[in-house]
């Protein structure tokens, strides 16, 4: 494998139900086999990326004192800036080479959600930040639910067994900034090989390359999507959820070679959440006398405060 496998949404929406099916079975074939696809025919269009990326560009480009100021404690990191070398990968002590910006959730007046999510930090220094942010917020959102779609179907559940959890859910957008390397990193990269928290991630195409994805047979596999792709891969809690069938695949960003240190890297993934009461045990669809279940019970609000914990970003 020298690539992620592409699939194309429009099969999906076509209304034919030959090409639906097809997409259904390209995206659950290739979450099976390597946890992540390219994605074709989403809705952000390319200019809401282009202006999205000029306003991280501004963001970042502002002095570290005046980011710091969105630096909000108690947080744990899930709105506003977190700086640079603060997150680290699951069991790893070395910070990774980023710092970056959390857009969350804005739900509905009528979301009954448990509890509510913490208000948006609005960047006074650049107005549109804020809106432009959101407004990818929404496209990519809107994305994932028919993914999501899709992967139900997979799993021989009801179409639209997702929509009630995504809708309103604990959903975050990360503007990344890996800045230019100055020093030997000593062990460090961008960002050390992880598997994702959440349901699904889609991840806008990034400035520069250095994404890689782990297969099964232990090599690592450079994910290349085209420029108007979004690549997409399973988190750990839908991995969970399927009790192993759709896997999350540990992927890593790695540094660039010495001639490109003093170029920097921006990406911008959504970390697709349900909501925190959605219970993720091991879904009856996907448990059977040869896969048995392999994970008690947990809601995705407790297994999030747990890998919060894992990540540097939640203290015990």
């Amino acid at each position: 494998m020298t690539n992620i496998p592409s699939v194309d949404l429009a099969d999906f929406l076509s209304g034919d139900a030959k090409r639906k099916d097809k997409f259904v079975a390209e995206i659950g074939q290739a979450y099976q086999d390597i946890g992540f696809v390219s994605l074709s025919n989403h809705f952000l269009t390319q200019e809401l990326t282009q202006a999205l990326y000029r306003q991280v560009k501004a963001f970042f480009d502002l002095p570290t004192e005046v980011k710091t100021r969105y630096e909000i404690p108690g947080l744990a990191g899930q709105r506003g800036y977190v700086s640079f070398g603060k997150e680290h990968a699951k069991g790893q002590s070395k910070g990774d080479l980023k710092e970056f910006f959390h857009f969350g959730q804005e739900p509905s007046l009528d979301a009954n959600l448990e509890a509510p999510y913490p208000d948006n930090v609005l960047v006074s220094e650049c107005p549109d930040f804020n809106t432009t942010g959101m407004e990818a917020y929404r496209m990519l959102e809107k994305t994932g639910i028919y993914v999501l779609r899709a992967l139900a179907l997979y799993m021989d559940l009801e179409e639209t067994y997702f929509d009630h959890w995504v809708t309103n859910g604990n959903s975050i957008l990360r503007p990344i900034h890996y800045p230019p390397i100055t020093q030997e990193p000593d062990g460090a990269v961008r960002a050390g090989a992880h598997g994702d928290i959440n349901l699904i991630t889609l991840l806008m195409g990034a400035s520069t390359g250095g994404l890689q994805v782990l297969t099964k047979e232990g090599q690592w596999v450079d994910a290349k999507p085209k420029e108007d792709q979004l690549v997409i891969n399973v988190g750990d809690m839908l991995e969970r959820h399927t009790n192993n069938k759709l896997r999350s695949t540990i992927h890593r960003v790695v540094n660039p070679p010495r001639d490109q240190w003093d170029t920097p890297r921006y990406s911008i993934p959504f970390f697709m959440h349900p909501r925190s009461d959605m219970k993720l045990d091991c879904l009856d669809t996907c448990v059977s006398k040869n896969t048995p279940k392999a994970y008690p019970n947990i809601t995705a609000g407790a297994f999030l405060e747990e890998r919060l914990i894992d990540i540097g970003l939640r203290k015990k």
